[in-house]
């Protein structure tokens, strides 16, 4: 008789079948994992990823999505927050997808026409289909766009709308977001975080991708140009953006300047960027800026992120902008109680996907209706801004409003009826995900995006993502912003052939040129490399204090007047107030000081700032450089220990800079901030420990600071000196750690930026190089003195003057300097 065999606990699918049965015994009726095989295979997947803890999995897609760089911030927090990805994503057949997918583009289309009758004649009002109230009483219809065509004749050109799918499956639009649609970045990082813990899906599932997308969004855009060749920008609000790290994400993948309203000049209505180049033409602009905010000439003129004279740019047809500022007035809750109505009047047709039923209270009869069945609806802001009565600005069911609060939304919804909505309330499916006790069974919300293609039609992206609430009230008006999101899979029976973003190689045209560089971007380089530089300058001395005159451990103690000049350095650095006295407890607490003071110039405060820039740059920096820069500042260990932890993060970001960082002209603004700060470093430390009266205390420590005893010892084996201290330290073109080097990399890096002339004739920062070079060259370290010295310092704080006056943002002056090419 055989012998039956136990399935093994290390088979993935006995896994997955268990996980999905204990599931399904502890969950009500209406949740979304159902009978068909994807789940199943799904879970096969994460099994062959986790074993029998789905807590590894959930872990691991956590890492992807932290080694992507997805974040996001909270509005009024400075630190950005990791992307909380869910490892099981959403599953949606591609015959359901379809109906989905149809839905979004008969709603797009139905947009697309109410925003261009309102700006337009205005007939859907003429004809009482849609209240006069409901457009002038919105504060998003935007009264200078009457009249106004936009180039390529669409309004819409990227839509996003949210779905709620019901216990019995049936889907329906929850919101429209059309002013500056965000998410569509968040959807492709969780494909990406997903794709790479879940390999085997995609083969075993034919999910549908991204790319093709985007790539018709991309294309979408550029055919609304006159340009055959157009630069398109995003437009950011800049990194303290709730979504910033998304847009840059966005920018780099889709091939788009990242541009914030400083960068860009409106001109003889066109829209250039300001670059180090000089103005460079903008033809299409995706903003993820409040349309009121883009032009302070045609909307709100305390705006001080948007464009002064964009709209008359767009007007003249010489720039797309997309979405076109006042389509947000479809965004109002209150628009769903006519879009229904104004779908069977101009198509024929039902919407496919229905809206909630909604009653706007702007109507005598729908107002009384909301108030008799209050308790049994949502109560929210009819226009997405809070009224009085619900000074939160957030929609809440009626049963929940009690004593005086019910009493003054009641009194003001009778002074001001328009100011609110009455919704039904929604009830959501669940779907599952990892907790800290096995899965769990949580409503959630699904945001689709839409763009226009290059032949003006609407694609879908096939899935966008799902936000999954944190507790199990399945009410929709309690979910919040959700506390997961997760990816969104449809899958079907037909092959998905793979497709990339870039277009065939044999298309492309090869070129070395790596593209336009704006001038704020160029300035940030250029800061990062100085702060980088300084931060270990000034930790270098420290170091120096530390291992030579504190720790006893080390060896003898420094001469007091050279540790007099430690101090010194730190003290004209601003890292700390002088200490009291030389001795070792007043010289650690300086020490201390120097390095964590956040009120201060210290080496904290410094790493502070390069990190700022660093999470503004993300669309130009290492995904490695960026981790380096926001790594948490090291608290364990006496201090000498952290010293050393900080150096070696020094050293990692310098090598990244130096060997993975291409020779592009943000790489020459970074290397120059180095070399500039270095070059000033040096000096002070000559002028400090170098002069004729040194000690070998002082010369030993000049060629610490310099990171150049090995190099003088291997040179010199007679013992220190002065005159050679000097010569390797400040005059050796050889040294990379010295004065010459420095300078003659400043000016390589000064010869290889563009210029505004083409007369031969040199700029003013490149002429100050150059009596840098003739200073440096033509002195000898015996009579290289004080006086050469301070000439030379205040000559590199003229040229560093002077590359920022030509290079970086002066206000209003670039645009009218003379020279500054226009392409």
């Amino acid at each position: 008789m055989a012998t039956a065999i136990a399935p093994s606990l290390l088979d993935h699918a006995t896994h997955a079948a268990r996980w999905i049965a204990e599931y399904r015994a502890r969950t009500a009726r209406g949740d979304v994992l159902s009978d068909d095989p994807a789940w199943s295979i799904m879970f096969e997947e994460l099994a062959a990823v986790a074993g029998d803890d789905l807590g590894l999995a959930r872990d691991r897609v956590q890492r992807h999505a932290e080694d992507i760089g997805t974040g996001f911030r909270i509005i009024g927090e400075s630190e950005e927050r990791p992307w909380p990805l869910s490892p099981i994503p959403l599953m949606i057949p591609a015959e359901e997808w379809r109906t989905i997918a149809a839905g979004i583009v008969q709603r797009a289309d139905l947009l697309e026409s109410i925003i261009a009758d309102l700006y337009g004649d205005a007939t859907l009002v003429a004809r009482g289909l849609i209240p006069a109230a409901l457009v002038g009483g919105s504060p998003f219809f935007l009264r200078p766009m009457a009249g106004l065509v936009p180039p390529g004749g669409h309004h819409l050109q990227f839509i996003a709308v949210d779905l709620g799918r019901g216990p019995d499956g049936e889907w329906r639009v929850l919101a429209d977001h059309l002013r500056s649609p965000a998410g569509a970045g968040y959807a492709l990082e969780n494909r990406l975080a997903i794709a790479r813990t879940l390999g085997g899906l995609q083969a075993r599932l034919n999910v549908q991708r991204h790319a093709a997308f985007f790539a018709a969004f991309r294309d979408g855009l550029a055919a609304a140009c006159r340009r055959v060749e157009p630069r398109i920008g995003l437009l950011t609000p800049g990194r303290y953006s709730a979504s910033y790290a998304e847009q840059a994400h966005l920018a780099r993948y889709l091939g788009f300047l990242l541009v914030e309203g400083a960068d860009l000049a409106a001109l003889e209505d066109k829209l250039y960027v300001r670059t180090i180049g000089g103005l460079k033409r903008i033809d299409a602009l995706w903003h993820r800026v409040d349309p009121r905010l883009l032009d302070p000439l045609a909307f709100d003129s305390h705006s001080q992120i948007g464009v002064a004279g964009l709209i008359d740019a767009a007007a003249a047809g010489n720039v797309v902008i997309a979405n076109v500022p006042g389509a947000g007035v479809l965004e109002s809750a209150a628009f769903g109680a006519f879009l229904p109505r104004i779908c069977v009047r101009e198509t024929g047709e039902d919407l496919i996907l229905p809206n909630i039923a909604t009653w706007w209270c702007g109507q005598d009869q729908a107002c009384a209706s909301v108030i008799a069945d209050f308790d049994h609806l949502l109560i929210g802001p009819a226009f997405g801004v809070a009224p009085l009565g619900l000074p939160d600005g957030i929609a809440l069911p009626g049963v929940d409003i009690t004593g005086p609060a019910r009493a003054a939304l009641l009194d003001d919804m009778t002074r001001r009826p328009q100011d609110y909505v009455g919704q039904e309330i929604v009830r959501l499916s669940t779907m599952p995900v990892v907790t800290d006790t096995g899965l769990a069974a949580r409503p959630f919300t699904l945001r689709v995006f839409a763009a226009r293609g290059s032949d003006g039609a609407w694609t879908v992206l096939p899935g966008g993502f799902a936000r999954i609430a944190e507790h199990p009230d399945p009410r929709a008006s309690v979910m919040g912003e959700g506390c997961w999101s997760a990816d969104v899979v449809v899958h079907g029976g037909e092959h998905v052939a793979p497709m990339s973003l870039l277009p065939p190689a044999d298309t492309v045209h090869v070129r070395r040129n790596p593209g336009t560089l704006p001038s704020r971007v160029a300035d940030n380089f250029f800061w990062l490399g100085r702060y980088l530089e300084r931060g270990e300058a000034l930790l270098g001395v420290i170091r120096v204090m530390l291992g030579n005159s504190i720790d006893a451990d080390a060896g003898a103690a420094l001469a007091s007047e050279t540790v007099g000049g430690l101090v010194g350095l730190v003290v004209n650095a601003g890292g700390a107030p002088h200490p009291p006295s030389l001795r070792r407890a007043d010289l650690s607490a300086f020490a201390r000081t120097a390095m964590e003071d956040g009120e201060r110039h210290s080496v904290r405060a410094i790493n502070r700032l390069a990190r700022g820039i660093g999470q503004g740059s993300r669309d130009r920096l290492a995904a490695d450089f960026v981790r380096l820069l926001d790594a948490p500042y090291p608290v364990k260990g006496v201090m000498l220990e952290r010293a050393g932890s900080l150096q070696r993060r020094y050293a990692a970001l310098s090598g990244l800079s130096a060997e993975h960082m291409g020779r592009t002209a943000a790489w020459r603004f970074h290397d120059l901030g180095r070399r500039l700060e270095r070059a000033q470093t040096v000096t002070r430390a000559v002028r400090a420990f170098g002069m004729a009266q040194a000690s070998l205390d002082d010369l030993s420590t000049l060629l610490d600071l310099a990171d150049s005893q090995i190099s003088y010892r291997q040179r010199y084996l007679t013992g220190i000196a002065r005159v050679p201290v000097v010569d390797l330290v400040a005059l050796d073109p050889g040294n990379p750690r010295s004065l010459a080097f420095q300078i003659c990399r400043i000016c390589e890096h000064l010869a290889a930026l563009p210029v505004l002339e083409d007369d031969g004739m040199e700029e003013p920062q490149q002429a100050q190089g150059s009596v840098l070079t003739a200073i440096v060259s033509t002195a000898t370290a015996a009579t290289l003195d004080a006086d050469v010295l301070g000439d030379v310092e205040r000559r590199l704080f003229q040229l560093s003057e002077a590359v920022a006056r030509r290079y970086f943002l002066q206000g209003a002056e670039p645009l009218r300097a003379g020279g500054m090419v226009l392409a």
